[in-house]
């Protein structure tokens, strides 16, 4: 589901991974049950928000190797 960053009472971080790319990340906010993902570059754009079972198995496929090209 997306809906507008400024409407989530969430704060968001960086991945540790991220160096100072200018602003050129994703940001994640963690909801009671739900994860929330913007582009830092548009703060106050769009966010999509994933059930937490969801996006805990998408950061488990990436840590695995499933999307490696």
């Amino acid at each position: 589901m997306h809906i507008r960053a400024d409407d989530l009472n969430v704060d968001w971080f960086s991945s540790s991974y991220s160096n100072d790319q200018g602003g050129q990340c994703v940001q994640g906010g963690r909801l009671s049950d739900t994860m929330a993902v913007r582009d830092s570059k548009d703060p106050h754009g769009p966010a999509f928000t994933f059930p937490a079972a969801s996006w805990n198995e998408f950061i488990r496929a990436v840590s695995d190797g499933q999307f490696d090209a």
